[in-house]
């Protein structure tokens, strides 16, 4: 459907990137498995080396399967274009590589996503950028951390495993005021719950292998952007040779159609999983900012429309044994990397050894929880009877 302007973002999100009828009516964008793209003349061969070229020239330079993706991606934040990359960390690394030069200054938020972080200090030190990190919560004053030579400004909110909201409209304001561009990685949020770019960021990074793919079997980025990031953002995404298969792309697609349903039931089961751990003994604190409790909630509430199933909780001090004892014997939480899939997840976290700007204090153990498409009460039963587990070994050990 081409004319989707006015409707509802979850309307977009069925129907965006869709063409039938140029499919001979089949609902899904098909598949192109594709290196070589064969041009039919001489003449359309020298328009095809052109950028502005409206055609398909290589496999790794796209595809109507990769097209159709990055049109209604493009269509739910607002973006000028979006394109697709190889992982979450692929969109991170192509993004900041797109607005970065030796010599330039770049702020980074303290609580972002760890890799974000190694590849900054790993990767852009060695080619002259120096990276400062900031405190989450600074806001508006990070005009004082502002250098001449401040180039872009890394958000994420809220924070990977601490989960502190930013206030990213300020940060935005304080950031163009000086010149800077503001990237901001958005996989909690996503399109549905956060308007990045109409909260004045200019580049959005979203790790596609979480929500919008919600299966647990692609691993794939997006970034999107405003027009005039677009065009860097996509050259150097080409530099790097970077690209998505198509079956990956068709599955994100897929993905994509039905993420509204299930963002609303991960939202539901992740509030109310917090909500149920906040009465528990052995939890000294939940943070979730969709909680009252959330220092930032006010901050969550004003900019976000909605949560994810993504939050952390910090338990009271126990031996190892009973937090062994804790998770060993959860039957419905897997304990693996990622998240955004159907299946709920949990995950021990230590934040205290990632942090520089900021310091992590607290004596118990953070876990890190994703909130699956389960019945709720059978979540709450097996964090019950593992929390029980844990104070019997507790006792046992004391």
């Amino acid at each position: 459907m081409d004319d989707l302007k006015g409707m509802a973002a979850r309307t977009r999100l069925v129907h965006a990137g869709r063409h039938p009828h140029d499919n001979h009516g089949v609902v899904n964008p098909p598949v192109y498995h594709a290196s070589t793209i064969l041009q039919p003349s001489l003449a359309v061969w020298e328009a095809s080396r052109k950028p502005d070229f409206p055609g398909y020239r290589y496999g790794r330079a796209g595809t109507p399967t990769s097209r159709s993706f990055e049109e209604a991606v493009a269509d739910m934040y607002g973006a000028a274009d979006a394109v697709a990359v190889s992982s979450g960390l692929a969109a991170i690394a192509c993004a900041l590589m797109a607005v970065l030069r030796a010599g330039d200054h770049l702020l980074v938020s303290d609580s972002a996503y760890f890799p974000t972080r190694k590849f900054c200090d790993q990767m852009l030190a060695r080619y002259g950028v120096e990276t400062t990190y900031y405190d989450p919560r600074l806001g508006g004053r990070i005009a004082d951390l502002l250098r001449p030579n401040t180039r872009a400004v890394f958000t994420e909110a809220p924070g990977s495993l601490t989960f502190e909201m930013q206030d990213i409209p300020a940060i935005a304001a304080a950031a163009h005021a000086h010149g800077a561009v503001v990237l901001t990685d958005n996989t909690w949020g996503t399109a549905l719950h956060f308007d990045a770019l109409g909260k004045g960021v200019d580049i959005v990074v979203e790790a596609v292998t979480k929500y919008i793919c919600g299966h647990s079997d692609v691993m794939m980025g997006l970034i999107a952007s405003t027009a005039e990031h677009a065009g860097a953002v996509r050259d150097m995404v080409r530099l790097h040779g970077n690209c998505s298969g198509p079956d990956d792309l068709y599955l994100a697609q897929r993905g994509l159609r039905t993420m509204g349903v299930r963002l609303k039931q991960n939202e539901a089961n992740g509030l109310a999983l917090a909500t149920w751990l906040e009465g528990r003994p052995e939890v000294s604190k939940v943070l979730h900012p969709g909680l009252p409790s959330h220092p930032d909630h006010a901050l969550w509430q004003r900019d976000f429309s909605g949560a994810s199933g993504l939050f952390s909780f910090v338990l009271r001090p126990v031996p190892r044994a009973a937090l062994a004892a804790f998770l060993d014997g959860l039957k419905l939480y897997g304990m693996g990397a990622s998240w955004g899939g159907f299946e709920s997840l949990i995950l021990p976290g230590d934040p205290k050894a990632l942090r520089t700007a900021t310091t992590w204090d607290e004596p118990g153990q953070l876990l890190r929880i994703h909130a699956g498409l389960e019945d709720v009460d059978d979540l709450i039963a097996d964090l019950e009877a593992g929390l029980d587990r844990l104070t019997a070994a507790a006792k046992a050990a004391a």
